[in-house]
């Protein structure tokens, strides 16, 4: 949702003034060094009253509260970083409670959590008094930015299953419950809540930001940005680039960590892996090269890796557990492995849509350009076509423990931009044109996925 947000005008109606249930499923995107807000209530040029959500640089999260005439800010002391996993908060807010700590109450993924002053400054939180109200029907709702005069802080992730709930004070097993076999925290995707006067439910399936809670408290609307689809949701995790890996030479990330931008440093190789890894099966996946800065060589590698790179010279295809294929500005391709290159397969260039097939049964890897698989390979059967084979060598060269999707920048001057379809359906922002066929029926592609194969994703890794 990177310079995306949704809003609903206020409705001047409230069921209370006092009590309200907020629960959210989100999967945060890299740090951009400043606060990213999931949920805000204030007027768009004051601070009469305000309550919000966000996400701080340091990866706590805060609460933001004024009443009007006292501010209570709350900070979480449980970290949220991890880039992979979907979280799920759910927020009461009921002043008539007679203990001061059962006004102001958060659950993550089923379990309440600690509290602190911000800052972890004091030992005692301060929470509203007994029967504070918020006048939240006079107020502007906003998802995924800082509201007032002076807006910014956009969130950088995704969200899914947003329900406000007007007047109730619901726990979070309305909205999640163990799973009996995995002891996983899981969606409910359809609770048996009360929504009250201003409650709403958006963003149920899809992008959708029509208020699908019954009743008349209106719809949202994109006021800004794009607001795209994803099929990476709770109950399915998609791959997605790592920006915590981003350890020599930092880059920058874009659209829930599916765009990656390498690093500027001039004598820095730059590239990143992904958040899932792979140690058997088939999968398949697709990476766009989509800028490239105007004064360098066009010089993009993709592939796979085992490797926590650590040196500025480790580029993709340096070390023996790397496996990636580069195009150059004269039109050659090559195949580079362990600090050796050879040529091999058909150049690409910018915006071409380069392929990946990762069989780890059978330690192979194949590439195709715009749906053509190089050197004659097929994936479905085994075949690696006319060229020489690109095999991948015995689980011993996994330092990691498993492989994972990776692209990189060989020039070390400048950057490349990648977007990657790992199963979302997007490039970017922008849907596949025509989506190919897919047998696994998991994930959404520019073209079809070979037989047997499957998107990089929980599920994928489960079939």
């Amino acid at each position: 949702m990177a310079n995306t947000w949704i809003s609903r005008a206020a409705t001047g109606s409230v069921t209370s003034d006092k009590t309200f249930t907020y629960s959210i499923w989100f999967k945060r995107g890299a740090s951009n060094g400043s606060n990213q807000y999931l949920w805000i209530h204030e007027n768009a040029s004051s601070h009469t009253q305000k309550i919000d959500l966000h996400l701080r640089n340091d990866d706590l999260m805060r609460m933001g509260f004024w009443d009007g005439s006292n501010e209570y800010n709350l900070d979480s002391k449980m970290l949220f970083r991890d880039t992979n996993a979907w979280y799920h908060i759910v927020f009461r807010f009921d002043t008539t409670q007679s203990t001061a700590s059962d006004r102001i109450r958060w659950y993550v993924n089923g379990e309440q959590i600690e509290l602190t002053a911000i800052g972890g400054g004091s030992p005692t939180p301060q929470y509203p008094a007994q029967n504070t109200t918020m006048n939240l029907g006079q107020k502007t709702l906003v998802h995924g930015r800082y509201q007032s005069s002076n807006p910014g802080s956009y969130w950088t992730g995704s969200m899914s299953h947003i329900h406000y709930c007007d007047g109730q004070s619901y726990a979070p097993t309305e909205f999640g419950e163990t799973d009996s076999t995995t002891g996983e925290w899981k969606i409910k995707t359809s609770p048996s809540v009360s929504y009250g006067n201003n409650g709403y439910f958006i963003l149920k399936d899809g992008n959708s930001v029509t208020n699908q809670a019954g009743n008349s408290s209106g719809n949202f609307s994109v006021s800004g940005g794009t607001l795209t689809k994803t099929e990476d949701c709770p109950s399915n995790i998609f791959n997605t680039w790592n920006s915590l890996d981003d350890y020599y030479e930092a880059g920058t990330f874009y659209n829930g960590n599916t765009t990656y931008q390498t690093g500027t440093a001039t004598g820095k190789y730059s590239r990143n892996t992904s958040t899932l890894g792979m140690t058997k099966g088939k999968f398949y996946w697709e990476v766009k090269p989509v800028s490239v800065n105007a004064s360098i060589d066009f010089y993009p590698d993709i592939g796979i890796t085992s490797t926590q790179v650590s040196a500025v010279s480790d580029y993709l295809g340096k070390q023996a557990s790397d496996y990636s294929i580069e195009s150059d500005p004269s039109g050659t391709n090559r195949k580079r492995n362990n600090n050796t290159h050879s040529e091999w397969g058909t150049s690409f260039a910018l915006n071409d849509i380069v392929g990946v097939a990762v069989d780890l049964d059978n330690r192979k890897i194949y590439f195709s350009k715009n749906g053509v698989w190089m050197e004659s390979g097929n994936p479905a059967s085994g075949s690696t076509g006319t060229g020489s084979a690109y095999t991948i060598t015995a689980p011993a060269d996994t330092p990691l423990g498993a492989y994972f999707p990776s692209v990189g920048n060989y020039d070390g001057t400048g950057y490349v931009k990648f977007d990657a379809n790992f199963g979302n359906g997007y490039f970017g922002t922008t849907a596949v044109a025509s989506a190919g066929t897919n047998a696994s029926g998991n994930g959404i592609f520019e073209y079809d996925v070979p037989s047997g194969y499957t998107a990089l994703s929980t599920k994928g890794l489960n079939l």
